[in-house]
């Protein structure tokens, strides 16, 4: 079982919402089948590749009555409050769709991150870049990607976590970054930005090097904008190629705090002085 300190991290986050049923239980690792595409494409690797003892809140469906924010009338279904989303990601968890539909919440024990100003692009990538074959393109289809990431036989991305992003990008806090050719959409990312921080949720290709050339996109804006974390939960032999690494959830709560507390855009038009 989760230590002390995982217990109250969970508890904290439940208690943001109204008539939340809570139950704590250790994450297991297993395998599916669409578990090797997915960590393929990166950021965290599949429903339940969950490898030691992970901290998994179950909570009711999150109906919008219970949300202070409204999304838009197409997204009344049930969903996870942009409140209770925001107030994981500043204690470091994040939600999962289960096979049953239900949503769990983790919170790993060691955590994965790519260093920003350590990532490295393999050869294969660099001379893909100097082809400029993609266009970049910032939130221009998010809800694709989300619903193209999650077009896998195995999926954490059911309906229910589409619209709660939804909701969030609606709100500005998540984003998607888009590798395009010919006019088309080849591969692309989302996550959501809060402070300094990027916690990356998951990638997609459909034309190979469309979700790296995304990736790389990604790291250089966060770059320019003054970023210092970002967080892809996880680590997969694909990200490590990138430079991704483990640190204790302990170490990478201690740089969340202090990253969520910096003033970063993501998105606005940088002022000659803030460049």
């Amino acid at each position: 079982m989760p230590g002390k300190s995982a217990a109250q991290l969970i508890l904290r986050v439940g208690r943001v919402g109204i008539g939340w049923e809570i139950a704590l239980t250790a994450g297991k690792r297993q395998t599916h089948a669409g578990e090797q595409n997915q960590e393929k494409e990166g950021f965290h690797g599949g429903r339940d590749s969950v490898r030691g003892a992970k901290v998994k809140l179950k909570v009711k469906l999150i109906r919008r009555r219970d949300c202070e924010l409204q999304p838009p009338a197409a997204y009344t279904r049930a969903m996870i409050s942009a409140e209770l989303l925001l107030h994981a990601y500043r204690n470091a968890v994040f939600p999962m769709s289960m096979q049953d539909g239900e949503i769990a919440w983790f919170s790993p024990d060691p955590r994965a991150i790519i260093p920003i100003h350590e990532f490295h692009v393999p050869h294969g990538l660099r001379r893909t870049l100097k082809k400029a074959r993609f266009e970049i393109r910032i939130d221009t289809v998010f809800e694709t990607v989300m619903r193209k990431c999650g077009a896998r036989s195995e999926t954490w991305i059911n309906d229910e976590i589409v619209a709660s992003y939804v909701n969030l990008h609606r709100l500005g806090y998540a984003h998607s970054v888009e590798s395009w050719l010919d006019g088309k959409l080849a591969g692309g990312l989302y996550g959501v930005a809060l402070g300094g921080a990027f916690f990356g949720e998951s990638m997609f290709h459909e034309v190979t090097d469309a979700s790296k050339v995304a990736l790389h996109a990604l790291v250089m804006r966060l770059k320019e904008r003054r970023f210092e974390l970002l967080d892809t939960q996880w680590t997969t032999a694909h990200l490590e190629t990138f430079g991704a690494t483990e640190i204790s959830r302990a170490e990478y709560r201690r740089r969340l705090d202090a990253c969520v507390k910096k003033e970063c855009s993501f998105i606005e038009v940088l002022t000659a002085d803030e460049l």
